[in-house]
C-alpha cells in the first residue's frame, strides 16, 4: 500500500455508489480511513506524511491513533516510533500512558515501562485499572521483582488490591520472579477470585514445577463452580505430566473431551504430552491419530514422546511424515530429533539433523540442542570430539553442557578427562552437589581414594548438599512419595519388611546387588548392600506391587537418573511377577517387561 504523492487538495472524490452521487470525504477522515489499512511501519509513516501535509500532524486524535497502530504488535522499530510520537505531546492523557505502557508491556523491551510509569506519576497522573495490569505484566517480563514490589505497595496504597483486573497480574508477576509464595498471598487475600486469577496461580505453580499445590486448587475452581478455561486445562495437564499422575490425567482428558476443550490444537496437544510424559506412549498416539487438525507443535509433541520412550526410528519416522504433510518443523521438532538419536546412539543422524537445522530450515540451535549433541558424542564414546564441540561453541557454555560431559566421562571411566571437565564446570557454578558426586565416583571406581576425599571435603566446607533421589508414585489418584534411605534407620514398617522379601526373591533368581556403586571405603558389603536396597526407585516398586492389582502396570517417576542396581533389579521383578514398569528417570523412559528394559541397558 502507498499513498500518492501528488497534491492533496480539501476535498477528495471517493468512486461513485450505486446512487451514482459523488461523496466529498474531509482530509482527516481520509487519513484515518487509511490508517486501518497499514501493515507495516513504512506504511504508517506514508500516512502520517499525508497527516502533516493537511496539517494535521498536531492533531491528538491522529497521533493517537498512529501510537495506537505502532502499540498494537509491538515491535522495537515499532515502538521506538511510537515513543517518539508520544515525546512530542506536550500533554499527553493517562490513555496515551496506559497505551504505551501496554505497547512496552508486549515488546522485547519491557523494562521501558518503568521509566514510562515514573513519568506518569511525575505528571500528576494517578495510575487506574487498566495501567497497573501493563506496568505489572511488562516488571514481569523483564523479572524486575524491586520495582514489582513497588508498584505493588502503591496498588495497595491506592486500594486497588481486589481487582480483579490488578491481582492477576500481580501474581503472574511474582510467579515469573520465582516468588511463587508472594504471589499465593496476593491470591489468599482476593475476596472473590475469579478464574483469571485461579489461572494465575495454578499456572505459577506449574510453572514453578510445584504440582501437588496447584492440583488442589484446580479442583477448589470446580467446587466453586467457576467454569475453567483452555489455559486452565493447559496447567492442570501440566501438572499432571510433571507428576507422572496418569489416572488423574485421564480423568482431566474426559473432562476435556466433554466440555470441548479438544477443540484447541494446544489442549489436545497437552493431553498428547501430559499421557507421555505419564508414560502411555498408546494414550499419546491415540489422541494424535484422532486430532482433525494437526500444527507444528502436535506433531513436535508426539516425535518427543517417541524419542522420551526409546523409539528413536519412530521419531524418525514420524518425522517424515510430517514434512509429508507439509508441516514446517521448529525448534521442539529437532529437539526430538536429537533426543531420539542420543538414545539410539545414532551420531551420523544426529550430526544430520543438527546441521539441517540452519542449513536447510534457518533454525538458529539453542542450548538444549547443544546439549543433545553433547550428550549423542558422550553416549557413544567421542569423549574428546565432545568437549571440542562445547569449547568452540558460538555461545558462552552452560554448567549443564559440561554437566552432561561429565556424565558421560563418568559412564567411560575416564577420570583425567572427568577433571579437567569438573574445573570448567567450577568456573562456572560450584554449589551443584551432583557434580562432586560424580566425579567422586568415578574416582572410586579407578581407586583414587585421596581424589575422593578431597572433593568430599571440598563438597563440605563449600556446604554444598547432594540432592537425595525421591521416587513417586500414584495409587488411587494420589502420589506417594519415597527418598533414597527411607527405611534405613526408621523401625520395620510393612514396606520395609516387603522389600526385604522382595530383594530375597530376586537372589534367588540370580540377583546380585552391585555394591560397587557404593562408594564408601570405610563401609561393609552388608551396609553397602543395604545402602542399594532402600533406594527410591525400589521403594516406589515395591509400593506399587502391594497395592496395584495383579498384572497391572506400575509406573514410577524419579528426579535423578536410576542408578544400575535398580535398573537390573526392576528387570528382575518385571519377570517374576509379570508386571510392566515404566520408570522415569530425568533423562527417558524405561519400559520393564518380561525381564528386558527398552533401553537395551542404553542409558
Amino acid at each position: 500500500m502507498a499513498v500518492a504523492p501528488s497534491p492533496i487538495t480539501s476535498v477528495s472524490v471517493s468512486k461513485p455508489k450505486g446512487n451514482g452521487k459523488i461523496e466529498a470525504i474531509n482530509p482527516p477522515q481520509n487519513a484515518l480511513f487509511l490508517l486501518p489499512k497499514c501493515t507495516s511501519l513504512k506504511e504508517l509513516k506514508q500516512v502520517q506524511a499525508f497527516a502533516i501535509k493537511t496539517h494535521l500532524q498536531n492533531d491528538l486524535s491522529v497521533i493517537t491513533k498512529l501510537i495506537n497502530f505502532c502499540t498494537k504488535n509491538p515491535t522495537l522499530s515499532s515502538m521506538e516510533y511510537a515513543q517518539k510520537l508520544f515525546d512530542k505531546i506536550p500533554q499527553p492523557d493517562i490513555v496515551l500512558f496506559n497505551t504505551m505502557a501496554r505497547g512496552y508491556s508486549r515488546s522485547n523491551t519491557p523494562i521501558q515501562a518503568i521509566p514510562l510509569f515514573s513519568q506518569l506519576l511525575s505528571f500528576g497522573f494517578l495510575p487506574d485499572e487498566y495501567t497497573f495490569p501493563s506496568v505489572i505484566k511488562a516488571c514481569s517480563s523483564a523479572k524486575a521483582l524491586e520495582e514489582g514490589k513497588q508498584i505493588h505497595c502503591l496498588v495497595f496504597k491506592l486500594r486497588l488490591i481486589h481487582n480483579i483486573y490488578i491481582c492477576p497480574s500481580l501474581i503472574s508477576m511474582y510467579t515469573e520472579c520465582n516468588e511463587v509464595d508472594s504471589a499465593r498471598r496476593v491470591f489468599e487475600k482476593m475476596l472473590d477470585p475469579c478464574v483469571i486469577s485461579y489461572n494465575a496461580i495454578i499456572t505459577g505453580y506449574a510453572k514453578c514445577s510445584r504440582p501437588n499445590e496447584a492440583l488442589p486448587l484446580f479442583r477448589e475452581l470446580q467446587v466453586k463452580s467457576l467454569k475453567p478455561t483452555d489455559v486452565t486445562m493447559l496447567s492442570a495437564l501440566s501438572c499432571c505430566a510433571l507428576l507422572g499422575a496418569l489416572d488423574l490425567g485421564k480423568w482431566i482428558h474426559e473432562y476435556v473431551k466433554k466440555h470441548g476443550f479438544d477443540k484447541y490444537i494446544k489442549v489436545s496437544t497437552a493431553v498428547i504430552d501430559m499421557y507421555a510424559k505419564c508414560g502411555s506412549l498408546e494414550d499419546a498416539v491415540s489422541v494424535f491419530e484422532n486430532m482433525s487438525v494437526t500444527d507444528t507443535p502436535a506433531w513436535s509433541a508426539m516425535i518427543v514422546a517417541y524419542a522420551t520412550h526409546g523409539k528413536g526410528y519412530k521419531a524418525i519416522e514420524t518425522f517424515e511424515e510430517m514434512r509429508k504433510a507439509g508441516v514446517k518443523p521448529d525448534e521442539i521438532t529437532f529437539l526430538g530429533l536429537l533426543y531420539a538419536c542420543s538414545h539410539n546412539g545414532l551420531v551420523d543422524e544426529g550430526w544430520g539433523y543438527f546441521y539441517s537445522m540452519s542449513d536447510k530450515y534457518g533454525i538458529i540451535p539453542g542450548i538444549k540442542h547443544y546439549g543433545c549433541m553433547v550428550d549423542l558424542l558422550g553416549r557413544t564414546g567421542h569423549l574428546d570430539e565432545a568437549y571440542k564441540f562445547i569449547d568452540e561453541l558460538p555461545i558462552k557454555p552452560t554448567p549443564i553442557l559440561w554437566r552432561t560431559l561429565l556424565a558421560a566421562c563418568s559412564s567411560h571411566g575416564d577420570v583425567e578427562l572427568g577433571k579437567r571437565v569438573m574445573e570448567r564446570i567450577f568456573e562456572l557454578d560450584d554449589s551443584h552437589g551432583g557434580d562432586y558426586v560424580i566425579l567422586s565416583n568415578l574416582c572410586a571406581i579407578a581407586g583414587r581414594w585421596e581424589d575422593v576425599d578431597y572433593l568430599r571435603k571440598l563438597m563440605k566446607d563449600r556446604g554444598v548438599v547432594k540432592v537425595p533421589g525421591c521416587s513417586s508414585i500414584e495409587v488411587d489418584n494420589i502420589v506417594h512419595e519415597f527418598f533414597s534411605g527411607d527405611g534405613v534407620n526408621t523401625v520395620a514398617t510393612y514396606l520395609h519388611k516387603a522389600l526385604d522379601e522382595l530383594m530375597k526373591e530376586l537372589k534367588m533368581v540370580g540377583y546380585v546387588p552391585d555394591t560397587s556403586l557404593v562408594f564408601h571405603a570405610e563401609m561393609g558389603e552388608g551396609e553397602k548392600e543395604i545402602s542399594l536396597r532402600y533406594h527410591s526407585e525400589k521403594l516406589a516398586i515395591a509400593y506399587g506391587l502391594l497395592n496395584t492389582p495383579p498384572g497391572s502396570t506400575i509406573r514410577v517417576v524419579k528426579n535423578l537418573r536410576v542408578c544400575g542396581d535398580c535398573h537390573a533389579a526392576a528387570k528382575l521383578i518385571s519377570q517374576i511377577f509379570d508386571r510392566q514398569i515404566i520408570l522415569r528417570d530425568v533423562q527417558r523412559f524405561h519400559h520393564f517387561r518380561d525381564g528386558k528394559c527398552s533401553c537395551g541397558d542404553f542409558w
